[in-house]
């Protein structure tokens, strides 16, 4: 909600896509759940919009990637589905 709220204040866009990258770091089955409730809840499209709004901020492209990166992770067809989303 915060990053939706405040997309041109980069300190929130960095320290919110850090947040959504570690709920969804994990292979396990619980995090296989959170990446797919945090893409259903459109963490995707935030983190790209984070990345589009600051793409001379540092901390927001280096967290915004690690956010796609780990929601995206997985071999299974969810997985490619959040992967094809991104």
């Amino acid at each position: 909600a915060a990053l939706q709220a405040h997309p041109l204040v980069a300190g929130v866009q960095r320290f919110g896509c850090s947040a959504m990258g570690n709920v969804c770091s994990g292979t396990d089955a619980a995090a296989l759940a959170h990446k797919q409730r945090a893409a259903d809840a459109g963490c995707i499209e935030v983190a790209v919009a984070a990345l589009q709004a600051h793409p001379l901020v540092a901390g927001v492209q280096e967290n915004g990637c690690r956010a796609l990166g780990n929601v995206c992770l997985g071999g299974d067809a969810a997985a490619l589905a959040r992967k094809q989303r991104a």
